[in-house]
């Protein structure tokens, strides 16, 4: 009559520790991040939440905020092969996924070899991803979606743990190409940074114009990164919080039985089902972080920002009245209720 208890108390105990181990290392990476990275906890958290969630981030931030310096430094406290491409409107999709060169061979003759681009590698900082034309902002679709990039006949897959952080700055226009709304959806989050506190400043002159600079040093492997993930996707779901995510991911679509008056006024386009899967992923990385092994219905609404902003393509009447997305959610968060019926 016990075994059944015992059975239970053993899934307690392994569930435990594994929501101990994922808080040790995100912990761990948290800390190495702050080093360097000033400020912006809650930015940081999310940044670290789609890691962990195999996601990818998109940046959105004047010059000079750090967008570039946070990639870097995750990187940097991860043993992964790192690549940097800085996204220009002359960039070929050749020139990020690679190309097949002619090589001599040793007895004699030629052959065609694959000379793999930036893209195959771990962690892939695309900076001032905008500034990049549709044929090679298809390129690094591909490659973020199927995780393989096609040159020529071949097909190569792309090592795991992959990553994509992609920056651009909303002011300047000039030069640039948006990235469409199928390009937008594959981020898992879009993360806004803005300026720093007044005492903040303090730090990052501190550290950054002294002659002593910190440094950041590697604590997590793919390996790691992986196994961590693995922990993420095993953590349960019960029906009322998925359906609680699924009920906010209507309430973003005009027209649905759960939007808002504010939604069916102002959007043209609401998130995909893509929006549902981010914010059960994003919600599973939030509750392990707070030591728990089951999604709340608070862990879907802290993740609902950064998860559908990105999804919420306003109608030409709202872009011109300058309605703010955030505010769009914040009514469908408002709207939807957390007891299913």
């Amino acid at each position: 009559m016990n075994e059944p208890e015992t059975g239970t108390q053993t899934r307690s105990d392994d569930a435990a520790a594994q929501a101990a181990r994922f808080r040790e290392v995100f912990d761990r990476l948290r800390t190495e991040v702050h080093k360097i990275f000033v400020g912006h906890d809650e930015l940081v958290e999310h940044v670290l939440s789609v890691l962990l969630s195999d996601g990818h981030v998109l940046l959105e931030g004047v010059p000079g905020l750090g967008k570039t310096l946070l990639a870097r430094t995750l990187a940097s406290a991860l043993r992964l092969d790192f690549s940097r491409i800085q996204f220009t409107p002359d960039l070929m999709p050749a020139d990020v996924a690679g190309t097949m060169v002619l090589r001599e061979k040793e007895g004699g003759g030629h052959e065609l070899e694959f000379e793999p681009g930036p893209l195959v590698a771990n962690f892939i900082l695309a900076d001032e991803i905008n500034r990049a034309t549709p044929k090679t902002q298809s390129a690094l679709l591909e490659a973020m979606q199927e995780r393989q990039i096609s040159v020529s006949r071949r097909t190569v897959r792309l090592p795991e743990p992959f990553i994509v952080m992609a920056t651009q700055n909303p002011i300047e226009q000039e030069g640039t190409y948006p990235l469409p709304e199928a390009q937008l959806d594959r981020f898992l989050v879009k993360l806004l940074i803005d300026y720093p506190a007044e005492r903040e400043y303090h730090d990052i002159l501190g550290r950054t114009t002294g002659v002593d600079l910190p440094t950041v040093e590697p604590v997590s492997t793919g390996e790691e990164i992986t196994a961590m993930r693995r922990i993420a996707r095993s953590v349960e779901v019960t029906e009322q919080v998925r359906t609680y995510a699924i009920r906010l991911v209507m309430a973003t679509q005009p027209g649905s039985p759960h939007a808002p008056a504010a939604v069916n006024q102002a959007v043209a386009l609401g998130s995909s089902p893509r929006g549902a899967q981010g914010l059960l992923l994003m919600g599973k990385v939030r509750c392990l972080v707070d030591g728990r092994f089951a999604v709340s219905c608070e862990d879907i609404r802290n993740v609902a920002l950064p998860v559908l902003r990105h999804r919420v393509l306003l109608k030409f009447e709202a872009q011109a009245d300058r309605v703010n997305p955030d505010d769009l959610i914040n009514a469908a968060l408002s709207s939807v209720s957390e007891l299913s019926k």
